[in-house]
Formats: structure tokens, C-alpha cells, sequence
């Protein structure tokens, strides 16, 4: 594969482990809550029940986002900056855009 494709991307230096313990404790949440809603459409529940359950996973799923937004610029961004890489700053920008910050 070539070094350059988007799906061959890793971390120049390893995520600390107790960020990756606390990304990974959120999306097993996330997954509980998703695993919920499933129980919540198979057994027929009130819509307006299953609607704030999407609510509270949509949230869930934005907060671990920002967490890793909040991450990638301290870390990936800012040393691609120090490496003269300023087209870091649009990679930036349009993730932010994907998060809608």
C-alpha cells in the first residue's frame, strides 16, 4: 500500500494509555447506548422514548469527537507545524467542519 493513503494514517508517537482506556470506556458506552435504542425499535417503545435515547448517543458520540479533536491539535497539529506542515491547519478546519464545532 502507499505510504500516503488515508487508510494507511497512523500517529507519528503512541496514544497515552490512559487516554486510550478513556476513549475506549466512552465508546463502549456509546455502543451500550446504540445496543439500547436496537432493544428500544425491536420491542416497539415509544418513539418519543427512543428519539431522546438518539439524542443522548448523538451527544455521547459529538463529546468523544471533540475529545479527539481536542487531541489532534495539541498533539498531530502542532507538531506538524513545528515541522513546517502549515496545511495542517486546513486538515483542521475541515475536521471541525465535519464535527460542526
Amino acid at each position: 500500500m502507499d505510504e500516503n493513503c488515508e487508510q494507511c494514517r497512523s500517529r507519528a508517537t503512541p496514544r497515552d494509555p490512559s487516554e486510550l482506556k478513556d476513549l475506549n470506556c466512552r465508546l463502549n458506552r456509546i455502543i451500550g447506548q446504540l445496543n439500547g435504542i436496537q432493544k428500544m425499535l425491536n420491542e416497539n417503545r415509544y418513539c418519543g422514548d427512543i428519539l431522546t435515547q438518539v439524542a443522548a448517543a448523538e451527544n455521547a458520540l459529538q463529546s468523544l469527537g471533540y475529545q479527539l479533536l481536542q487531541t489532534h491539535m495539541k498533539t498531530c497539529m502542532c507538531d506538524d507545524i513545528k515541522a513546517g506542515k502549515e496545511e495542517s491547519v486546513d486538515e483542521v478546519l475541515s475536521l471541525m467542519k465535519k464535527l460542526k464545532v
